[in-house]
Formats: C-alpha cells, sequence, structure tokens
C-alpha cells in the first residue's frame, strides 16, 4: 500500500531561496532541512557543495512538498523542466521492491533500489513515459533517528 504521493523538486543551486519563496505563498516551517554536510562523508558531495541543500520540506496540506540543489557532474545536465520527481512512500519493503520494479519496466534506472542513510530501500527511476520516480521506504533506517 503506498502511503503518500509527494513532488520532488531540483534547483541549480537555489533551492533554499525557492523553498524560501514557497514559503512565503503557501506557509508554513520547514520541518526539515539538511545540508550535504549533514551526512556521512558529505554524502559523496564535492567540498564546494558541502553547504548546498541536500534535502528541504515544507508541508501542504496533507502532502510535502521536497526538494533539492542539483551538485557537481549532474549539474551540468540540468534542465528546467525536467526537475521534478514523485516521490512513492510505500507501507513495506516489499511494496518498495515491487513498485520500483514496475516504474523502471521499460525505462530507465538512476539509482537501483537500495539502503541509504535515510531509508532501507531506495531508488530512483525513469518510466517509459519520462516520468521521474523515487521509491523511498524508510523503515528503522531514518536519518538521524
Amino acid at each position: 500500500m503506498v502511503q503518500a504521493l509527494n513532488p520532488y523538486l531540483n534547483f541549480p543551486g537555489n533551492t533554499l531561496d525557492a523553498f524560501e519563496f514557497y514559503r512565503s505563498v503557501f506557509g508554513g516551517e520547514f520541518p526539515m532541512v539538511l545540508r550535504f554536510r549533514d551526512f556521512p562523508g558529505n554524502m559523496g558531495a564535492p567540498a564546494e557543495s558541502a553547504d548546498k541543500i541536500a534535502h528541504i520540506a515544507l508541508p501542504v496540506g496533507p502532502n510535502m512538498l521536497m526538494g533539492t540543489d542539483v551538485i557537481g557532474d549532474s549539474l551540468a545536465a540540468f534542465k528546467l523542466g525536467t526537475n521534478s520527481y514523485v516521490v512513492v512512500t510505500p507501507d513495506d519493503a516489499a511494496e518498495a521492491g515491487r513498485l520500483f520494479d514496475g516504474l523502471s519496466a521499460g525505462g530507465t534506472v538512476e539509482m537501483p533500489l537500495q539502503a541509504t542513510e535515510w531509508a532501507e530501500q531506495y531508488g530512483i527511476c525513469t518510466d517509459r513515459f519520462g516520468v521521474q520516480w523515487m521509491v523511498n521506504y524508510e523503515g528503522e533506517n531514518k536519518f538521524g533517528g
């Protein structure tokens, strides 16, 4: 069963500015602002990107608007209009696998489903229609938990 579907936006280094704007429009507070430096080894980010936003969230009604700064080599391929993902939050690891396999079938896998600092199962893919997805099952592997 899916718990939530939420938009995830990427920006070329101005995520905090964008989210301050969204907060001015929608109201609310950021329950989470993580910079790359907050993760072990800067989550692989180059030293000059350590202070960039790795993850930010803003509640909007029952949903969560989330975002990140694109850094490093990925910045060269960044293109406005293709900078959004849909985050699927399943109830369990088996459902995460089923959803990831289904969504990536006939598409491309950007990051295979795997354990991360913030989730037991996390993966990124683009489906065969060009929609970008993130499957995120936290389980017991919550960052900072």
